[in-house]
């Protein structure tokens, strides 16, 4: 059976990851691999802490510690709040550490042998006053092509477009706020233009990859690849392996990418079986989703392939690149370095993670730039989540624990009604299914809100609380078609929200949802006899006077998290 790798963008542990972070690629990587797994898929999930590069070295300085003590702090942090978040990883890892850093050297050594990597001489912006050269989020400048004045020397934060620090107007130091003047130095370059038909090959025979990716990679194909530096100046990083650059460092990205492949190497090592790392990651036949926001793109559907093109090995080219647009926050960018927006800390103090995991998906900018609001928030909540969703399950859950003592009753035959809702539940899990298999998550969670809402317009149609007296064989058929569409409800919504899935499971009183039970999630399981546990409600609503009392909620939570945070 081929493998799947899941893989999500790993966040810089240069602080705290933000709703935009969570469903750019934390979160929608995960809803896909718990999928996958349900589907009885055989499929590894991986990510890490991006700890390298000027990112980490800005935020650093700024607190005045070593970067290795930021990294380590911010590190566990952020894995508590995965573990919190319920993101489900077979290795959640870091780059700073020795497989990965030795994979990485040993790659591009792979890659410089192969004739693709040669040094040239760069000229740099250099900052007179602090002593240093200024690559990447050391600098910052108008980018040239959007005019956003606080754009970073490798790219641009507004447009996404990648930068060199030379093309920046006005270009400042980020730590003393001066000009810098330009000095030479020495780089080695990644030649890209040496895999531009091998890439364009792979655009065109992958129909997985959404228009987003497709169009931006055409147009960088069409424009022409350049050159690439692999190294940088800067201390803080991977040490560049190749003969003469014993003062260089590998550019973050370059290093970060490679994390794919690592991960998964440090994972079949530490089960003591590094030969399956190789029939994952050297197989054709495994396929690889890398879930990204799409200021990423370049780096994933250009720089990452054309890596492993030049690495000479068998590495299969990305499958799908799940590229989602931004998740502004009231109109604003959601940014970790301006505080903009709310950090995955701060909401679990708000909500429990399943009322986020559920917003989110809802709101996944999937084709368009979607701005967060706490007006929309609320109306998912309080509508789909509680009074769709969870209303149903526990208006007919509660109706078989009073009126039939929790003992599913034999159905009597199907009526109209009761044989299209039967249709509805097959047609569901079928279109989920399709739905998420194309990494269409949102759509996916559309599908199942809509099987609520007409279970509860069935529910309602049938009126059991008025048959049962009446017509108890009709009130019989309801309810024993009412508590299937509730497992299926159940199983449909685990990668979406696996904490209340289980809740209604154990409700059910049926065991864990296990790997295979999605392809039966539309079929009737539950049968004639069954007993169910004594139901209570899975969600709760937001209370009327939120909205007005937001800022102050949020205000709360801050405060909380500030308590909690690493002090550094």
């Amino acid at each position: 059976m081929p493998k799947h790798v899941v893989t999500s963008a790993w966040p810089y542990v240069n602080n705290i990851p933000h709703l935009g972070t969570m469903i750019g690629s934390l979160l929608s990587g995960d809803v896909f691999a718990r999928f996958l797994r349900l589907m009885g898929e055989d499929v590894l999930y991986v990510s890490g802490s991006d700890e390298h590069g000027t990112p980490i070295e800005v935020e650093a300085r700024k607190k005045g510690v070593p970067p290795e003590e930021l990294v380590n702090k911010m590190h566990d942090y952020v894995k508590k709040i995965i573990k919190e978040w319920n993101l489900e990883y077979d290795n959640y890892t870091r780059t700073h550490n020795p497989v990965h850093i030795d994979f990485v050297r040993s790659f591009m050594m792979d890659i410089y042998n192969n004739g693709y990597i040669t040094k040239k001489k760069d000229v740099l912006p250099y900052c007179e006053h602090d002593k240093i050269f200024l690559p990447d989020r050391f600098i910052e400048g108008t980018c040239p092509y959007c005019g956003y004045d606080k754009a970073r020397g490798d790219q641009c934060e507004n447009c996404g477009r990648i930068l060199h620090p030379s093309e920046l107007i006005n270009p400042r130091c980020v730590f003393c706020g001066r000009t810098p003047i330009y000095k030479e130095t020495e780089h080695w370059f990644f030649d890209l233009s040496k895999t531009k038909d091998k890439l364009m090959s792979w655009l065109e025979k992958n129909d997985k990859l959404p228009s987003n990716v497709r169009n931006y990679t055409l147009n960088w194909l069409k424009e022409g690849l350049k050159e690439r530096a692999v190294t940088r100046d800067n201390s803080w990083g991977i040490p560049a392996p190749f003969p003469g650059a014993e003062n260089k460092t590998i550019y973050v990205w370059f290093d970060a990418l490679l994390g794919y492949i690592s991960a998964v190497k440090e994972y079949y090592l530490g089960k003591g079986s590094l030969e399956e790392f190789e029939k994952t990651w050297l197989n054709p036949e495994t396929k690889t989703y890398f879930f990204i926001g799409k200021d990423n793109i370049p780096f994933h559907s250009i720089i990452f392939p054309a890596m492993l093109i030049a690495s000479g090995k068998p590495y299969p080219l990305p499958y799908v690149i799940s590229a989602t647009e931004y998740l502004l926050f009231q109109e604003e960018k959601f940014s970790k370095s301006r505080g903009i927006g709310v950090f995955a800390d701060e909401a679990l103090e708000i909500l429990p993670a399943d009322y986020w995991r559920f917003a989110l998906i809802k709101m996944r900018p999937e084709q368009r730039d979607i701005s967060f609001t706490w007006s929309e928030f609320y109306r998912i909540v309080n509508t789909e989540l509680n009074d769709d969703i969870g209303n149903f399950i526990h208006r007919s859950l509660s109706f078989l624990w009073s009126r039939y003592n929790g003992v599913v009753p034999e159905p009597g035959p199907l009526g109209e009604a009761d044989s299209e809702m039967v249709k509805e539940i097959e047609k569901t899990a079928d279109s989920v299914i399709e739905l998420m298999f194309s990494v269409r998550l949102k759509d996916a969670l559309n599908e199942i809100v809509e099987l609520a809402r007409k279970a509860n317009q069935y529910f309602n149609q049938k009126a059991p609380w008025e048959t049962f007296k009446s017509n108890r064989k009709d009130c019989d058929t309801t309810i024993y078609v009412s508590v299937n569409i509730t497992r299926t409800l159940a199983v449909l919504l685990n990668p979406f929200i696996p904490s209340s899935s289980r809740r209604i499971l154990a409700m059910l009183n049926l065991g864990d949802i296990k790997p295979g039970d999605y392809t039966e999630a539309g079929k009737l399981a539950i049968k004639p006899g069954h007993r169910i546990n004594k139901p209570e409600p899975i969600f709760q609503k937001l209370p009327q006077d939120f909205l007005e009392k937001v800022d102050q909620i949020v205000e709360e939570a801050r405060r909380k998290v500030r308590e909690k945070r690493p002090k550094i």
